[in-house]
């Protein structure tokens, strides 16, 4: 069969998994060509190990890297009041991570992610 594997992941699976089990599914899934689209996006803490894990993982063996996008969250822009009550942890929505040489974003707006997927 030819085409390219998505996998949608909701939110209840990925909240029985620690954050570096996240991490593991989302870097072995992707370096298969699986384009991975979360219901709810990763923490920025995990977000950025996910990007660190992805560049030590870049070997000659093909594997090009990923290619991340998220919608923000509805409260992208903390007010005085969140700040001082310690709610300026942001956590994006739908997040959507592929292998870079067959994901590129095209437009990004609070709406909309538009993508192009090529096969492999």
């Amino acid at each position: 069969m030819q085409g390219v594997q998505i996998d949608l992941i909701s939110e209840e699976r990925l909240s029985k998994l620690t954050s570096m089990e996240k991490i593991r599914m989302i870097l072995d899934d992707v370096r298969q060509g699986t384009i991975v689209i979360l219901e709810k996006g990763l923490a920025p803490e995990e977000q950025s190990t996910l990007i660190e894990m992805t560049m030590r993982e870049i070997l000659p063996d093909g594997f090009n890297g990923i290619e991340i996008e998220s919608y923000p969250s509805k409260d992208e822009s903390p007010t005085f009041l969140r700040k001082l009550m310690g709610k300026t942890k942001s956590e994006s929505r739908l997040t959507v991570i592929g292998p870079a040489n067959q994901l590129r974003m095209i437009k990004k707006d609070k709406d909309i992610i538009s993508a192009w997927i090529s096969s492999r």
